[in-house]
């Protein structure tokens, strides 16, 4: 008869955590490597300067990952935690940090992968810019409504029953699991007040909700646009066709929201929450709401892409404008345009500008804008970056004298970056929100480019991410 041990879990005793690492993790080193932190509801939350005791959960070859079990003693770099789901809401993960401690980390953070990752010749790296509001500096969020209430350890310890209907955030992974949501400090007003009656009307009408399990309920997502405009747009996705019911329900939030300038709903009976692909119907108002960016009209419907943090955005375009330095008589491309935000930014600046985005509905949000502002000097293609940044494209509309690139977070294709060095552009301004695969990028643009700006901007305070603005010049 075999008698099964029981291993005991391996700890870290009375460690000081050094360091931010990826996803907001927490790093410390060690004689036998590095351990990554990672912050769990029910355990204490750390910060770098704690000290603290490490229970190890994962062991990899190269790291491995723990969970903080006991503080022995506070950093200074500490904040008091402004919102009361903190610690569950996977939104938000630094608010126990202060900010100037957040810049100076996200900083080092650019520094770090632009000189291990890029290995590239770099100039002073300037101080980050800073978000200003540092909350509610969100112009959109997307509540998840769902049969699958998650419970804190509070609540389950109360003994209480809960109504498992929920409108919220997921659970860091936990795809089932939706955290009810009683104030976020990401969206301005109305946002949180429109949730809050929604999901009030939705209990007391007895309406379902989607279950991401059986697939079967009612309610799906609750979409919320606020515009520096002032213009609100609300956005109701269903899962099934239920006319009188969804007329009820979107003129309760008509008559009890004024400001809400455009109401929209889809019929989504798909089994996943994405939209891209559905028809959008307007129930009242405008099919859009407005955004203004200097004398600049950005119009966005339900489904267009813009940065979610409008304030930010222009400081962010300002900045790569600056470092294209443009004379009136450039030719740009813009990169992964999407609704041309950038290229009608710097447009009245420039000769001509092609904008390149591989989606459709995308390029044709960015016609339509460039035709409401009046500006004429723009080309907007669909397709696959690789497919359409060739010497054909060249031949047609002239060779870029200056680039600006503002890819997703996988960064270029090589394919792209090989394109780029045989275009030849004078600046190539690189716009990224992963200064990872940046880095990377530039290592291969090094061929023929040097590193003469850099210039890291906050987004998104309170998390991990940061935005990277270099200027390239050809050599």
């Amino acid at each position: 008869m075999r008698i099964k041990t029981h291993k005991t879990p391996e700890r870290l005793e009375q460690v000081r955590i050094d360091d931010v690492a990826a996803e907001g993790k927490c790093l410390v080193r060690t004689a036998e490597g590095v351990v990554f932190v990672e912050n769990r509801e029910g355990g204490p939350v750390v910060a770098p300067g704690d000290v603290v005791d490490i229970r190890i959960t994962n062991r990899k070859k190269q790291y491995r990952e723990g969970v903080a079990e006991k503080v022995y003693q506070y950093s200074e770099v500490r904040a008091e935690p402004f919102c009361q789901h903190f610690g569950t809401c996977g939104g938000c993960k630094w608010q126990h940090i202060r900010y100037d401690e957040q810049l100076r980390f996200k900083r080092q953070q650019v520094i770090d992968h632009l000189t291990r990752i890029g290995k590239v010749t770099l100039p002073e790296i300037q101080p980050i810019l800073p978000a200003e509001p540092m909350r509610y500096y969100r112009n959109k969020l997307e509540f998840t409504c769902a049969e699958g209430r998650w419970l804190t350890q509070a609540e389950v310890q109360s003994g209480q029953v809960f109504d498992q209907r929920t409108v919220g955030f997921h659970v860091p992974k936990r795809f089932d699991k939706v955290l009810p949501i009683v104030h976020c400090h990401l969206q301005p007003d109305p946002s949180n007040a429109i949730r809050l009656a929604f999901a009030d009307y939705a209990s007391r009408h007895n309406l379902s909700m989607y279950n991401l399990k059986t697939h079967t309920g009612y309610l799906r997502t609750l979409i919320i646009r606020t515009a520096s405009t002032g213009q609100v747009m609300v956005t109701l996705q269903v899962a099934q066709d239920h006319p009188e019911t969804l007329h009820q329900l979107l003129t309760f939030l008509q008559n009890q929201f004024p400001e809400i300038t455009s109401l929209n709903y889809i019929i989504n009976t798909k089994k996943n929450d994405t939209y891209q692909d559905q028809e959008v119907i307007t129930f009242a108002g405008t099919p859009y709401i407005e955004e203004r960016m200097e004398d600049l009209v950005f119009r966005v419907g339900p489904k267009s892409f813009y940065q979610t943090n409008s304030q930010q955005a222009y400081h962010l375009y300002r900045i790569a404008r600056e470092m294209a330095g443009l004379t009136g008589s450039d030719r740009v491309y813009d990169l992964y345009t999407g609704t041309g935000t950038i290229a009608l930014f710097v447009a009245r600046q420039a000769k001509e500008v092609v904008g390149i985005e591989y989606v459709a509905t995308a390029v044709n949000d960015a016609r339509v804008n460039a035709q409401v502002n009046g500006i004429t000097n723009t080309t907007f293609l669909a397709g696959d970056m690789k497919d359409l940044l060739t010497e054909q494209l060249f031949d047609r509309y002239g060779r870029p004298d200056v680039v600006i690139t503002d890819p997703p977070r996988a960064g270029m294709d090589e394919a792209v970056t090989q394109q780029l060095l045989e275009a030849g552009p004078e600046r190539i301004v690189y716009v990224s929100c992963n200064t990872a695969t940046q880095a990377r990028d530039l290592n291969l643009l090094d061929e023929k480019y040097e590193v003469v700006a850099v210039q890291p901007v906050d987004m998104f305070p309170h998390t991990h991410h940061v935005e990277n603005v270099v200027l390239l010049r050809k050599k």
